[in-house]
């Protein structure tokens, strides 16, 4: 599968502060993982971890490092196209003195064509990808039938994919996407306990913003 030409992400600014340049500059031979296009192996990056969750676009990585603290015995690969939040998280994984997080910059989409191995992950997060709720964005979405086909390939035997959004909307399309294809099972869950309500959540919930969490197996 070749990579699309139709981004699933905004082109943010890319203004980065300084304390996010220096953690990026200071930290990225630690945790950072350069793309490649050879496979990496995830048992190597995290040997000590019973799991390997792959993330997908961690924003400034608020949840990402509370997660990967609350769970030391998980592995988690994170994947970010923006340095402000690549550098937020470096910082913090370093304040927090978290050895189980390591981040990959770049589109998902060419990394999981040739950095990630099949059957390498047990899980996948995906929490509150853009919606691109205006119908000639549609297309933009990530969460797509090519998508799935791809996420699917690399996701373990029994593993899961989970997706939260804030977009009611888009929660729709996506149990309609993924009810469409014989690769997962599964939909609506209760919001998780461990999943933390981050600023970019709770903006949204004072905006009476309804945020659904939505959870598929590998079939």
């Amino acid at each position: 599968m070749e990579q699309p030409t139709i981004r699933s992400y905004r082109i943010r600014g890319t203004r980065i502060t300084a304390p996010q340049q220096s953690a990026l500059d200071k930290y990225w031979g630690i945790y950072g993982v350069d793309y490649s296009l050879t496979p990496i192996n995830p048992g190597v990056l995290f040997p000590d971890s019973q799991e390997v969750i792959l993330e997908i676009g961690f924003g400034m990585g608020e949840a990402t490092a509370l997660i990967g603290r609350d769970f030391p015995d998980t592995g988690f690969l994170a994947v970010e196209v923006h340095k402000p939040g690549i550098g937020k998280l470096m910082a913090r994984i370093e304040e927090l003195a978290l050895s189980n997080i390591r981040i990959i910059e770049g589109d998902i989409h060419p990394i999981l064509q040739t950095m990630i191995p099949d059957r390498s992950v047990d899980g996948v997060h995906l929490f509150f990808p853009d919606p691109w709720p205006k119908k000639r964005h549609n297309k933009r979405r990530i969460i797509n039938q090519d998508f799935l086909q791809l996420i699917h390939s690399k996701i373990k035997d029994g593993g899961f994919f989970h997706i939260a959004t804030d977009w009611v909307p888009y929660a729709e399309y996506i149990q309609e996407v993924f009810a469409a294809s014989p690769l997962f099972t599964g939909g609506l869950v209760e919001r998780p306990q461990w999943r933390p309500v981050t600023r970019f959540e709770g903006q949204g919930i004072t905006k009476d913003h309804q945020v659904n969490d939505l959870k598929y197996f590998k079939a």
